[in-house]
């Protein structure tokens, strides 16, 4: 804990008006944002296989867009979409 609180003050004078800003910085420089993007494009991916799948492709990408992995449980215990029933054809005009 002492190491991670050393990394977030580094550079930071606790008495400027700007120090919240600037430790908030520090700590966002120490995210993995390149993993946790790649993470994101594979939880859609694999959402938007689901929902082709179950016939539900914008849901599926949209729910593991929002909920990850989770999104996915979402989309496969919805029941796929009744096909929409087509009316019988006009009889022709005289």
């Amino acid at each position: 804990m002492e190491q991670w609180l050393d990394k977030a003050m580094q550079g930071v004078d606790p008495d400027s008006p700007d120090a919240f800003l600037r430790i908030f910085l520090n700590l966002m420089l120490g995210v993995p944002w390149l993993a946790l993007f790649w993470w994101s494009v594979a939880f859609i991916v694999v959402g938007a296989l689901l929902g082709w799948w179950k016939g539900r492709l914008l849901e599926g990408v949209v729910w593991s867009a929002v909920l990850g992995p989770l999104g996915w449980l979402v989309v496969l215990r919805r029941p796929r979409p009744r096909p929409r029933a087509v009316p019988p054809p006009l009889p022709p005009r005289r």
